[in-house]
């Protein structure tokens, strides 16, 4: 039977990264491990449900409840931790949003103006968001710092496009539209392959079964292959669905010389 990796651990070191760095002695290092998860649920949680409570025109109506996240790097120093959130705003939320601001209002009796609830990313969110994680978390001896930084083209990454398919199967939307409709996102990007798989109980069904669509190559055995992944779960009536997303970038170019060929040239110079 084949043996199943996680693309992002098979490359670390080559074409991936870690998300979290700091040092710390072996006795220390679980619980700064669990710190860490702690931080990402609180940032998590925080967001989801300030989503939920302000609904702005760019996340109204079909995409209600998209938060974005790409990834949260953390950095730690000996009295401050960095947190650096990754997101990316895709066209159809700008989209969304432009065409309910251009709709001819309604004639209502005239209201007092409210002010217009601003996006959990903007300057008052993130210091509420930074003193909702101290509290939750207790930093005493030790500074918080939050940050936020917007993706150029978000339809690279695959939890973009992995959420974009669950709020897409939430509004009863057939999953296989929804499933091409995120490969075509990612055409007009110079993407070299892409791979899309459901699995649970597809439209309803009373058995669960895996259905997948792909296009291009998508080499996982090629380590110097540059391939981001994710898996995202979609609650829906019907139980929970498994979204996982492969997509080939790159493929890294072979600048390292073997160490057979550096002791050939050597011994080709002493000859000379």
């Amino acid at each position: 039977m084949g043996q199943k990796i996680n693309p992002l651990g098979f490359r670390l070191g080559t074409t991936q990264n870690h998300h979290s760095f700091w040092f710390a002695q072996p006795k220390n290092y679980p619980a700064g491990l669990q710190e860490d998860g702690r931080i990402r649920n609180c940032i998590k949680n925080y967001i989801q449900n300030y989503v939920q409570k302000n609904r702005t025109p760019t996340n109204k109506g079909l995409f209600v409840g998209f938060k974005g996240i790409i990834c949260i790097k953390i950095l730690k120093e000996i009295d401050l931790i960095r947190v650096i959130i990754y997101i990316g705003i895709p066209d159809f939320l700008i989209k969304e949003g432009q065409r309910k601001r251009e709709r001819p209002p309604k004639k209502k009796p005239k209201k007092p103006k409210q002010e217009e609830k601003e996006e959990w990313y903007s300057p008052k969110g993130m210091q509420k968001l930074g003193i909702n994680v101290q509290k939750e978390l207790h930093f005493r001896n030790q500074r918080l710092y939050i940050a936020v930084e917007k993706v150029k083209e978000p339809y690279k990454q695959p939890k973009i496009l992995a959420e974009y398919i669950a709020l897409q199967i939430r509004n009863r939307v057939p999953f296989r539209k929804a499933m091409k409709k995120a490969i075509e996102l990612t055409t007009t990007l110079g993407i070299q392959g892409i791979r899309v798989q459901l699995a649970g109980r597809l439209a309803g069904k009373e058995i669960a079964r895996v259905e997948s669509d792909d296009r291009g190559r998508l080499p996982l055995q090629t380590v110097s292959a540059k391939i981001d992944h994710c898996s995202y779960p979609a609650r829906t009536i019907h139980g929970v669905l498994g979204i996982k997303i492969w997509i080939f970038i790159e493929e890294k170019k072979k600048s390292i010389l073997s160490y057979h060929s550096i002791q050939r040239s050597k011994k080709k110079r002493q000859t000379l």
